[in-house]
């Protein structure tokens, strides 16, 4: 890895790139990843590099849609894996969920490394699928539409990172809750969500997996949202007004 010294302003944009590249040297990332890696963190500047009360209540209710899950399943493709294993396992850990591997630019081969490299970062080997899917998800005719039937198609509640916007879609008319963390709060899989994290995808696990804990250790928590607590459209046009505001603030528009 480049070295990067930690007082350049850009520490932390570019430690991510360098990850991603890392990753497609070993394997795990694909180059198109990097494009897509590159057009939400233009979102990432709009917000100013930070969490928004929108997200954070994004995250909340998140979080209690995975601890009233019966089945969540978290979706790992070859960005998540690169930026953010590490926090995708304990997560995976903390809510018993398996992580599956689902990528758009499959091959066995990737796929193989994508779980290698979890099972090398701490997941249990049991708990990764997605190196032999069994089933597909309706209307989809790309490589993503491939499952576990023990994981994503069978899940009530399942995150998906980075998530591709056709697939969220489907996902959400398969009947499951679909929680997704995009940078970009109008993509198509942001607006289709039934749970939208408009933010960095390490800092919203993290923040993710702090508020589960949190929720864990309350007495009485209500652990079965009802969809009349928060209005995903409305999220996400609170994530609008708060980077225009910001805009304003800095006297930029």
């Amino acid at each position: 890895m480049f070295k990067i010294p930690e007082t350049h302003p850009r520490y932390e944009s570019l430690m991510k790139r360098e990850k991603l590249v890392e990753g497609i040297e070993a394997g795990i990332t694909s180059k198109q990843g990097l494009i897509a890696h590159g057009r939400g963190e233009a979102f990432d500047y709009l917000i100013g590099e930070k969490t928004l009360d929108s997200a954070r209540r994004a995250t909340e209710f998140a979080a209690s849609l995975l601890l009233a899950a019966k089945k969540p399943v978290i979706s790992v493709n070859g960005n998540v894996a690169a930026l953010a294993a590490r926090e995708v396992i304990e997560l995976s850990n903390l809510i018993n969920a398996p992580l599956e591997v689902n990528i758009f630019y499959r091959s066995e081969e990737r796929v193989r490394k994508i779980k290698e490299h979890l099972e090398k970062q701490g997941a249990e080997v049991e708990k990764v699928l997605g190196d032999k899917p069994n089933a597909r998800i309706p209307g989809i005719e790309h490589a993503r539409a491939r499952v576990d039937r023990e994981g994503i198609y069978s899940a009530d509640v399942v995150l998906a990172p980075l998530e591709d916007g056709d697939r969220c879609e489907a996902l959400v008319e398969m009947g499951k809750k679909v929680i997704t963390i995009d940078l970009n709060p109008l993509s198509r899989t942001s607006r289709h969500a039934t749970v939208s994290i408009v933010d960095d995808v390490e800092r919203a696990l993290k923040n993710l997996i702090s508020v589960i804990r949190e929720k864990r250790g309350e007495k009485g928590v209500e652990l079965a949202p009802t969809s009349g607590e928060y209005d995903n459209k409305e999220n996400l046009r609170e994530v609008i007004k708060e980077i225009v505001n910001r805009l304003k603030e800095k006297d930029l528009i």
